[in-house]
């Protein structure tokens, strides 16, 4: 299986792994598994910092040297292929990011690990509910 983290899933799995359900836990896990990330999870990190809402110690590029090494994911890139997609992704809201990440998913045929009812409840692409 192809697991897209969702930002907040990927931040959980690096410090907060009581935050995910044993079952999406034990799917991350599994070795079988690919794990990808979007640069936009990241850049949404550095934002998250950026308000103080997190912190990257020491510096956000060591600690996202770190990140990488901890759960390491292949890098689903954002192209025009994907842009295109966002247009077939049936959301209740317009959030860009969220539209991405789920047009990622659709492309590159990944299942989007999320615990956000709005994308739970998104349509034209896979899902892994973190419930």
């Amino acid at each position: 299986m192809k697991l897209l983290l969702d930002t907040h899933i990927w931040l959980w799995t690096l410090g907060v792994p009581g935050q995910l359900r044993p079952r999406v836990q034990a799917v991350i896990e599994r070795s079988t598994n690919e794990l990808w990330l979007s640069p936009l999870s990241v850049w949404e990190v550095l934002l998250l910092a950026g308000k103080g809402r997190i912190s990257l110690i020491p510096t956000a590029q060591e600690w996202l040297a770190v990140a990488l090494t901890k759960v390491p994911a292949k890098e689903a890139p954002l192209t025009a292929e994907v842009v295109l997609a966002t247009r077939q992704i049936d959301l209740t809201h317009r959030d860009p990011v969220d539209l991405f990440l789920a047009a990622t998913a659709r492309v590159f045929d990944l299942t989007l690990v999320t615990a956000d009812e709005r994308l739970i409840h998104g349509k034209g692409f896979s899902i892994l509910a973190n419930r």
